[in-house]
């Protein structure tokens, strides 16, 4: 018998230690629940980590998941988190080069500059005016949709009575948003700038008729009622130790280093069986939740699998020893890193890249995405690099669909690596090569993950980062009252993959803790 048997039968067990699992198991032990965590690996956090990827060197980076938006300040309020966040005065920047000139589009710095950068990108203010009108008509959505996460689940009809704007109902509920972007503007690199929260960890057109495209884009906007993407203090790994710490306070007791193998239920009481090290163990449990992928459901409770999932994207983490000077001498590099620098992302070039993509082939020009979290936040890195100018690099690659890399992983992950940083050089006043530091061993700071490397390292079934396609924020048929729901009355699932998952939000541990407690008694 392994030291975790000997307690009997838990209230909860709780299938692995990322932040939706932190969240469900403080919520429960604060609420006098007896809690049990149960974590593959040798450490909390999932992908919401902050480690030090390069030897010798003190960056401690958020390697995987990096800004957050869909957190509630219910939460961090509810479980007295010391955890703290920082907003981007810059929230976007894209270079392009016309008529032979290299120039751009800020958006941040105030009204008037986005307004004069809109200008003099686009020759008028019209495209200032309706980027304007595009983004009240989401902020009006967010703030009343973003309150209903952590509320049981409406009706479609109750939500679409609630956000109570036809406009906005239609264009992100029942249209492709490619038909929104195209009405509403009518420069071809605005119109990439604001289909690219489309698609952040999700392959899709535009115009693809299931609209998990407009699912993408809805909680890429309505996050804390405002859309805004902000910097966590301290990394990523920030929220998640303060999250364990909660629970660990409350008495949760969390056991990293134990693998749970199988969930056994009658619809009342439960049995997890685990391995540890080169021992197997078994615990009794009232509810089981599951902090995994819905494939890894089905696997541990031997039902039958979900439609296989697939992620696309290429993400990368770099150490400057400064930030690279840009061909656009109209902004400085300090800006332009801080928010969201875009690369290869105007309209066209991104509905190329998806078509190269679907045909089996690397995009020509990979799209991609970059920020500077070490601009807004320098407490990630050492006071010595902070002293000499280091500045870290985030990039997440669009349309990199994990079918790519099956042949041959490593090989493509070099050649999409190399063809997206030529995109960013193209741009640049000097090589990204030439900023790039070392480590210890002379090494550039450089690391790149596909979407095999993420289901390998943390489980992400076929590196969906959503673990599944996004869901609508509504109920439908077997959706359950809180989206957690699953075919065994006592098996819940916290993961991205319940209604409502994906980001780091927190909201399916919060939803999944409320649907315990209202089965009253623990069971």
């Amino acid at each position: 018998m392994t030291a975790l048997e000997g307690h009997g039968t838990y209230d909860a067990v709780i299938v692995g230690a990322g932040h939706n699992g932190l969240v469900a198991a403080a919520y429960l032990a604060r609420a006098g629940r007896s809690v049990l965590v149960l974590e593959r690996l040798d450490h909390t956090g999932g992908a919401a980590v902050s480690t030090r990827p390069f030897a010798g060197v003190d960056a401690r980076l958020s390697r995987y998941s990096y800004l957050v938006s869909l957190l509630p300040r219910k939460i961090v309020r509810d479980l007295g988190l010391d955890f703290r966040l920082r907003t981007r005065t810059i929230s976007s920047y894209t270079p392009v080069e016309r008529g032979g000139r290299a120039t751009g589009l800020l958006v941040g710095g105030g009204e008037q500059r986005t307004r004069e950068s809109f200008a003099r990108l686009t020759g008028s203010d019209r495209e200032y005016a309706a980027w304007q009108r595009f983004y009240d008509m989401t902020g009006r959505l967010a703030q009343r949709v973003f309150p209903t996460l952590t509320e049981p689940l409406p009706t479609r009809d109750e939500l679409c009575r609630r956000v109570d704007d036809e406009e906005a109902w239609r264009t992100l509920f029942e249209e492709p948003i490619g038909v929104a972007v195209e009405d509403r503007f009518a420069d071809d690199l605005v119109r990439g700038v604001v289909l690219t929260d489309a698609l952040i960890g999700t392959f899709a057109d535009a115009h693809d008729p299931s609209l998990q495209q407009n699912r993408c884009f809805l909680y890429h906007v309505i996050g804390g009622g405002t859309g805004d993407w902000d910097v966590p203090v301290g990394g990523m790994g920030a929220l998640t130790d303060a999250l364990a710490d909660a629970a660990r306070r409350a008495g949760a007791v969390i056991a990293t280093g134990h693998e749970a193998v199988r969930v056994a239920t009658d619809g009342r009481a439960a049995e997890v069986t685990y391995r540890h090290r080169d021992t197997q163990g078994t615990v009794g449990a009232r509810h089981v939740l599951v902090n995994a992928s819905p494939e890894a459901l089905a696997a541990l409770t031997a039902d039958a699998p979900p439609e296989p999932a697939e992620g696309a994207q290429l993400k990368v983490n770099m150490l400057l020893t400064r930030l690279p000077r840009l061909r656009d001498t109209s902004v400085d590099s300090r800006e332009a890193f801080a928010g969201t620098f875009h690369i290869a992302e105007g309209y066209r070039q991104l509905a190329a890249a998806h078509a190269r993509a679907a045909a089996g082939e690397l995009p020509a020009a990979p799209p991609s995405e970059i920020y500077c979290h070490s601009l807004t936040d320098p407490t990630i890195l050492g006071p010595d690099l902070v002293e000499r100018g280091y500045q870290t690099l985030t990039l997440f690659g669009l349309h990199a669909p994990a079918r790519l890399f099956a042949r041959d992983n490593d090989g493509v992950r070099e050649d999409l690596l190399k063809a997206t940083l030529a995109q960013l050089d193209a741009h640049l006043a000097e090589p990204l090569a030439d900023c790039l530091a070392t480590d210890a061993d002379g090494r550039p700071c450089i690391e790149a993950k596909t979407p095999l490397d993420l289901e390998r390292d943390l489980g992400l079934p076929g590196g969906n980062i959503f673990h599944r396609a996004l869901s609508w924020p509504y109920a439908a048929e077997g959706t359950g009252r809180w989206g957690v729901e699953t075919p065994h009355a006592n098996v819940l699932l916290c993961g991205a993959g319940a209604v409502r998952g994906g980001g780091v939000s927190g909201v399916p541990g919060h939803n999944a803790a409320m649907a315990v407690l209202e089965a009253g008694q623990g069971g």
